[in-house]
């Protein structure tokens, strides 16, 4: 359809950028430095992640006067990968009565190396029933569990037929705490604290990422606003009065912050949203942050274009 010329017409249409992680990946698998920058990659995302067509710049002659500003995080559960990078090392190796397993009177222990879900699952376990839980003492193939035993003295050689009473007729006993010190032992590949004691009222994934970065609009290389990030709720998002659920301010777009005066972007003018993680042991983190996990900005206003 042809443009018609010298009319323009004035719409009520936001644009928005996101960076997105995927499930059992981290975020620094998608955004390596301290600084998450929005709308400046935009190529090969849905419409579910941005708006844009093109990076850093409007569609075509277009001009837009933002009014306001959010950050939307959802918040979904995590989920964590199956492949095996934990290892618990001396488990307790037990009987059908709960007592110490002793083939050939020598007391057994395993080490067990096990993936992230599993281990996680296992924690949920015993955090809900209180008590130790049992892993399998044979290996898993489908939750690529392996398991190696030994005797807790240190002697050796360990008997084959030891190794077969112990995976006949053993279990391996794991307490919440063996579980939580094998997954903070995986260094880069655990999750962060949130995400291994999540809704305990101590923080959240949300609260992580706004109480601890900065957020700034760039508009021609020109820093128009700067301020940490919980000064602007999402305004957006479910909401629940239950402990469960987690949002950044109540979800309705007036609940969110607004320009005294428009912020205009003439056409064909850079802009970028950059948020950054100033300290850096935050970033650590932040960084192990499991997907799935999306980040969006928001620019809400009027965008100005040709009448077709």
């Amino acid at each position: 359809m042809a443009i018609v010329q010298g009319i323009k017409e004035k719409v009520h249409l936001p644009i928005y950028d996101s960076i997105a992680v995927k499930p059992e990946e981290q975020l620094r698998s998608t955004e390596t430095s301290s600084i998450l920058k929005f709308f400046v990659n935009v190529q090969g995302k849905t419409k579910l992640e941005t708006n844009l067509q093109s990076a850093s710049l409007l569609p075509h002659y277009n001009t837009f006067e933002a009014r306001a500003m959010r950050v939307v995080i959802s918040d979904l559960p995590p989920e964590f990968p199956i492949e095996p990078i934990g290892k618990g090392e001396g488990l307790d190796v037990v009987d059908d009565n709960g007592d110490p397993l002793k083939p050939s009177g020598k007391v057994v222990v395993a080490d067990v190396e096990a993936g992230l879900k599993f281990l996680m699952d296992k924690l949920k376990e015993a955090r809900e029933s209180g008590e130790d839980v049992e892993f399998p003492a044979d290996d898993d193939d489908d939750n690529k569990i392996t398991v190696t035993f030994s005797y807790a003295d240190g002697s050796t050689p360990f008997l084959p037929a030891d190794d077969t009473a112990a995976r006949d007729k053993g279990s391996i006993s794991v307490s919440a705490s063996d579980l939580e010190d094998m997954i903070s032992g995986l260094d880069k590949k655990a999750p962060p604290p949130e995400q291994i004691r999540p809704n305990n009222g101590a923080g959240t994934i949300i609260g992580k990422l706004v109480y601890n970065t900065v957020t700034t609009l760039y508009v021609g290389e020109k820093i128009m606003i700067q301020m940490p990030t919980w000064f602007f709720p999402a305004g957006a998002g479910p909401y629940s009065e239950a402990a469960s659920i987690t949002t950044h301010g109540e979800p309705s777009p007036t609940a969110t912050f607004r320009f005294a005066e428009p912020i205009f972007i003439d056409r064909q003018q850079n802009f970028r949203v950059e948020v950054e993680v100033p300290d850096a042991d935050t970033l650590k983190d932040i960084q192990k942050i499991y997907g799935p996990l999306s980040i969006w900005v928001v620019l809400d206003g009027y965008m100005t274009r040709d009448v077709q």
